[in-house]
């Protein structure tokens, strides 16, 4: 009786285990929404499950693949995807602005899966979009297999590389203006979920996310004066106080430096032009230690040049110049 009775107790804690797999490891980031520099961070590299911080990605990638004014006509597997909704219903359409609404402010899969079959003809030939779209802009930490986030073991990122998907997404009009809206009243009425656009505290847009594998993950652009960054952080449990803390950290410590003015330069006895100035959020003595150096193109003929910057000898960013 007693051996039945310890059997019948393991059974039950490894099949309690399996059913409630939790969140392994943690990790955050903040980045210079002008270069993507790291400015503070732990385990900024470490590859982590997302969540629904995927779907900044699916947004950008359906924004600059398809038309707002498009319908999309919800199948049975965008209707009846698991997780969060926006409640749309099989057989019937909706724009694609519709659901990118839904998609950053709700974080409905429903609209995320009929986002990706609408733009990739299926979730997988979605994905497929994604992972070039993140392999062209170096986030080597990152594999998408799902518009959603929904936890498959190879979905994975790093909070560096999800805070860089936020500051790219955010160079797009269109994203920015989804991504900080706070009440949508457009055929639905929502309000963003994540909280701290609320607060008029400096946060200006980003997204929210959880599942029982990454925890709560959190991206958050800020905007606070003329310093703009980006806080991501992955499986904290209390995240909205630590992206305030984090913010408020960067209006301690960062001041928005100018290291290049605009204008013309002498480089190796060629004039380059840089066309902006170059500016930089530096704690205070960095701006002595930043050095520049101009690669030239190696055709004679091309009018292109690279302006590096480099700080305590490493590259921190890189812009292209012309060359005179």
């Amino acid at each position: 009786m007693k051996k039945w009775f310890v059997v019948v107790i393991l059974a039950s804690f490894l099949l309690f285990n399996h059913g409630t797999v939790s969140a392994q490891g943690s990790s955050y980031a903040v980045i210079d929404a002008e270069n993507g520099r790291v400015l503070l961070g732990s385990n900024v590299d470490e590859r982590l499950p997302i969540a629904s911080l995927t779907k900044i990605w699916t947004a950008i990638v359906v924004i600059e693949n398809s038309e707002l004014d498009e319908q999309v006509i919800i199948s049975r597997e965008a209707d009846y995807v698991e997780g969060s909704s926006i409640y749309v219903e099989e057989g019937k359409s909706y724009s694609v602005e519709y659901l990118l609404y839904g998609l950053m402010m709700q974080s409905g899969n429903d609209a995320a899966t009929a986002l990706a079959e609408h733009v990739g003809g299926s979730v997988e030939g979605f994905a497929k979009l994604m992972n070039e779209k993140a392999n062209y802009y170096g986030l080597t930490q990152t594999y998408f297999t799902n518009p959603t986030g929904l936890h498959h073991p190879d979905h994975l990122s790093s909070a560096k590389d999800t805070a860089k998907m936020l500051q790219i997404a955010m160079k797009n009009e269109t994203f920015k203006k989804i991504a900080s809206t706070t009440q949508y009243n457009e055929g639905a009425h929502w309000r963003n979920k994540h909280r701290l656009l609320h607060l008029k505290n400096g946060a200006v847009a980003g997204k929210t996310g959880f599942t029982k594998v990454a925890g709560r993950t959190l991206a958050t652009y800020y905007e606070r004066g003329e310093k703009k960054f980006v806080v991501v952080t992955l499986n904290s449990s209390n995240d909205w106080n630590v992206h305030q803390g984090l913010a408020d950290e960067i209006d301690r410590t960062y001041k928005l430096e100018t290291v290049a003015d605009d204008g013309n330069y002498k480089k190796s006895g060629v004039t380059i032009f840089l066309e902006d100035p170059i500016k930089m959020l530096l704690k205070k003595g960095e701006k002595k230690q930043i050095r520049h150096i101009v690669y030239l193109s190696r055709h004679s003929q091309s009018k292109r040049a690279v302006w590096h910057v480099f700080l305590n000898d490493e590259m921190v960013f890189a812009k292209l110049a012309e060359r005179k």
